[in-house]
């Protein structure tokens, strides 16, 4: 046997894993592996055993799909749940609306010269949301931009300020009707800011948000040619008296109204727009001549002040068809500067001023006395230098020794005994004679309107018979104790050189539609005072007042024409203070007397220089007015002699 020990056996341990990916079996010298549960040997490696990622990924996994759930219920709540209101939010927002004013129609006069128009202006409104502090980066932003708009546009820095500052809006109205040169100087501003703020990123464009509407500026090319009767228009667009208010709704038309998407203060064309277009006004044609009126404006100015008087009135009437040629105020006002006028002087005084028209009202009392057949002409009226009647005792302006007149001379002479003395024979008692002088006085329409339907007009005051005190009973016959206006008393003399029949006063000829289509005026209501007869008659004796050199009316005389007139001075209530003080002046006729085509009424308030009598500072302007109308009018003279009807008798 060998000396050597017999091989050990090697008893097999149990199976180790096979690791994935490795079949082979480790060789001398590998790494033993640790078994499960086995500490590591002091001093070996550490190994950082990973969990599984599967609960992160699940995780995340539900959190994204809550977030994305989330978002598609969000989703459908704007689209679909809330989709309306939400649009409306954004067209809110995105779109917005503004009018289309309608222009303004046009007032010409008879012959279709303008009057009043319309020229292009601009609304300058803006965006208060453009002057922010999150759009402009600057806190003081409205202010530093009303710094430049406030001396543009004639308003205060604070004001335009406050209106930049408008909360909850896209949309404020800086100022109305600004002249195209206005918003030049806004749009130069804003090139030169744009352009610097370009190149400068510390500059910023203050007026970005400042935007111009098209709209429209009343103008007068006349400037207070006829001012009072054609009126102004107001800040708002519309009519503030005269013509201007009395036919707004006929001048104004219809606005319109578009709506259009904006973005940063700018139409977006691409966007689209709805519109509904505005509708013109209708132009207004008028009665009045622009020429005569010139004259008659012309003619009482120099008079009121040459008298330096209050204020004086003219009005120019053609006789046969009522229409009103002329209607001058003296002082006037310029209505396309109405801060430079006189608030006294605004309106139309000539017939919304009501006083005592004096002797120009005995032609109703002689109408009265000739219709009734109470008298004629030649009957012979002795006329003391006082009469005594009531509690008063009655004179004429003059002292004069006992005059044989006829009524003709009581007329010619305007004498106011002479005419109470005619008077007293309408009636058995003074009573009845009061109640028929007050029946032609209505019939003539004093207490009444004219017709015209004019802002402001007065009717005058005529109380009732049964009312006038003793002293009226007397002084209404020659124009005391009965208030006018002027209109009233040209309408007087129209009627008798209309042959008696009185047709109301009319100014305006017709309209002009935007279809171009003329609608004339209806026609004035036309009513009998007196008979064809009695007017001719009358018109007779009114040639004695400027023919007969013992009339009082000789500066009123037209060479080569019959002219009839009548001279008034009146003791004149104060406005102010409710009683007599100063005289109210005028002078009212018709040419030719013997075939009237024109009738003129002159009318001073309180003169204070000169003279007051109505023939002496009215006649030459009844005068010049009538030969410049008669002239335009080319109406020839008759070629007749005067009447010359008797003036005094001898006893």
């Amino acid at each position: 046997m060998s000396d050597r020990e017999p091989p050990r056996r090697r008893v097999p341990g149990p199976a180790r894993p096979v690791r994935p990916g490795n079949q082979r079996r480790p060789g001398p010298g590998a790494r033993p592996v640790r078994r499960p549960g086995t500490p590591p040997r002091p001093g070996g490696p550490q190994v950082l055993r990973l969990g599984s990622p599967r609960p992160r990924l699940r995780m995340v996994s539900l959190a994204l799909t809550l977030v994305m759930i989330a978002f598609v219920v969000r989703l459908l709540q704007v689209q679909a749940v809330d989709a309306g209101a939400y649009t409306a939010k954004a067209d809110q927002n995105r779109y917005v609306g503004r009018t289309l004013a309608a222009t303004r129609g046009q007032i010409t006069d008879r012959n279709g010269v303008e009057l009043a128009s319309s020229v292009d202006a601009y609304d300058i409104t803006a965006d208060p949301t453009l002057f922010t502090r999150a759009a402009t980066k600057v806190g003081d932003a409205p202010e530093q931009a009303a710094a430049l708009l406030g001396p543009i546009l004639g308003q205060s820095v604070d004001t335009v300020a406050k209106k930049l500052r408008t909360k909850n809006t896209r949309y404020t109205l800086l100022a109305h009707r600004q002249t195209p040169q206005v918003w030049k100087q806004i749009k130069d501003l804003k090139t030169t800011l744009a352009a610097k703020a370009g190149t400068d990123a510390s500059t910023v464009n203050f007026l970005a948000g400042v935007l111009a509407v098209p709209a429209s500026k009343r103008v007068y090319p006349n400037g207070d040619l006829a001012a009072g009767i054609l009126g102004w228009v107001n800040a708002e667009g519309k009519g503030g008296g005269g013509v201007e208010q009395e036919l707004d709704k006929e001048l104004t038309g219809k606005d319109g109204e578009i709506r259009y998407a904006q973005s940063g203060g700018l139409q977006v064309p691409t966007a689209g727009s709805t519109e509904t277009p505005a509708v013109a006004g209708s132009d207004v044609e008028l009665t009045i001549d622009r020429d005569i009126q010139w004259a008659a404006q012309n003619a009482i100015t120099e008079q009121v002040k040459k008298s330096k008087a209050d204020r004086g009135y003219v009005i120019v009437q053609d006789s046969r068809t009522g229409e009103i040629l002329a209607m001058a105020n003296s002082p006037g006002f310029d209505p396309n500067d109405l801060s430079q006028a006189d608030s006294a002087a605004l309106g139309n005084a000539a017939i919304q001023d009501a006083y005592e028209p004096g002797s120009t009202a005995k032609v109703m009392s002689m109408a009265a006395v000739l219709e009734e057949n109470a008298a004629t002409p030649g009957t012979h009226v002795v006329v003391p230098n006082r009469l005594h009647r009531g509690d008063r005792l009655f004179q004429d302006d003059i002292d004069h020794p006992t005059w044989n007149l006829t009524l003709n001379g009581v007329l010619a002479k305007s004498s106011n005994i002479g005419t109470i003395l005619a008077v007293g024979q309408l009636g058995k008692t003074q009573k009845e004679a009061n109640q028929v002088l007050h029946s032609y006085l209505r019939k003539f329409g004093i207490g009444s309107y004219t017709g015209l339907g004019f802002p402001g007009e007065t009717k005058g005051i005529l109380a009732s018979p049964d009312k006038w005190s003793t002293s009226q009973q007397y002084t209404i016959p020659f124009g005391q104790g009965v208030s006018i206006n002027a209109m009233q008393a040209a309408s007087v003399y129209s009627t008798i050189a209309n042959g008696g029949v009185r047709v109301e006063p009319t100014l305006v000829r017709g309209t002009k539609g935007p279809d171009g289509r003329f609608t004339p005026a209806a026609q004035p209501k036309k009513t009998r005072v007196v008979s064809e007869k009695t007017a001719k008659t009358l018109a007779q004796m009114l040639e004695s007042v400027v023919d007969d050199e013992e009339g009082t009316g000789t500066k009123a005389r037209i060479p080569g024409y019959r002219v009839a007139g009548k001279t008034g001075t009146a003791n004149r209530v104060d406005p102010a203070t409710g009683k007599y003080r100063g005289y109210t002046s005028s002078f009212a006729g018709f040419a030719p007397a013997d075939n009237p085509r024109i009738t003129v009424y002159c009318a001073i308030q309180n003169a204070t220089q000169g003279g007051y009598f109505g023939g002496q500072i009215c006649g030459p302007i009844y005068k010049q007015v009538m030969e410049f109308a008669l002239k335009t009018l080319q109406v020839p003279p008759t070629g007749a002699g005067a009447a010359k009807l008797p003036v005094t008798f001898t006893p």
